[in-house]
């Protein structure tokens, strides 16, 4: 469980994605959430119970913008 203070946010709350990162990986483009919580740098997620954190669309498309524009 979280020992931080004060504690981080559960993984099932609304503010899940405030919970301090734990380990990261860029190569693989994702962080680890200190409630478990893996999130992807495409703004999307798993819980720890395998529940799928959908990616925010609006983050979406301004990557596909940005990519678009740099010629990826």
């Amino acid at each position: 469980m979280c020992s931080h203070t004060p504690p981080c946010p559960p993984a099932d709350g609304p503010d899940h994605e405030g919970a301090k990162v734990v380990a990261r990986d860029d190569g693989v483009g994702f962080s680890r959430l200190c409630n478990g919580v893996l999130l992807f740098d495409d703004t999307g997620g798993l819980q720890p119970d395998g529940q799928i954190i959908e990616p925010d669309s609006a983050s979406l498309t301004g990557a596909l913008v940005l990519r678009n524009w740099m010629g990826f």
